[in-house]
């Protein structure tokens, strides 16, 4: 348990799903966690599991979709070198020089974290952003997965940390 917190409920899973506006356009939809900031009541993420669609296997092109978990709002697709993004994962076909066929890659990196962390991140907002894009795909893909937590209050003054950190981290 971080310092500062005491849980208030058990362990809940949280399901969300994102699907492109249009093909290969940036897109992201906020989950609502449903916390009190009277309370001073804040999300831990224990793991989070992002599943993007398949991408589409098109002769000499490179395809891809990606995604997102992130605590803050975003105006592009981030990985996990942002220090708001909690998770991210990714499918692609690499067919760019083959005239018949591709190769698939995934990319699900650190979606569950090792059992020496006690958590991957805190969430002191109301909500979360999923976000997902493809790449030279020829409809509209998407991306789910859950995220696994528990809801815990906070000291006022780690309260009031949190909170501050993120919104300024956005």
């Amino acid at each position: 348990m971080p310092t500062g917190l005491k849980a208030s409920s058990s362990v809940v899973a949280i399901g969300f799903e994102v699907i492109e506006s249009a093909a290969n356009t940036f897109t992201q939809t906020n989950v609502d966690l449903n916390l009190s900031p009277l309370d001073r009541e804040v999300f831990v993420v224990l793991s989070v599991q992002v599943d993007p669609s398949t991408p589409d296997a098109l002769a000499g092109i490179d395809t891809a979709v990606n995604a997102a978990i992130t605590t803050t709002s975003q105006s592009a697709l981030v990985n996990l070198s942002n220090s708001n993004c909690l998770a991210f994962a990714g499918n692609s076909i690499k067919s760019a020089g083959y005239v018949d066929s591709g190769v698939g890659f995934t990319a699900g990196l650190l979606e569950t974290p090792p059992a020496t962390l006690d958590y991957i991140g805190i969430i002191a907002t109301n909500d979360f952003f999923v976000s997902v894009q493809g790449g030279n795909n020829l409809g509209a893909k998407k991306a789910s997965g859950k995220m696994y937590g528990y809801r815990a209050v906070a000291s006022a003054d780690i309260y009031a940390a949190l909170v501050q950190s993120e919104v300024l981290s956005a």
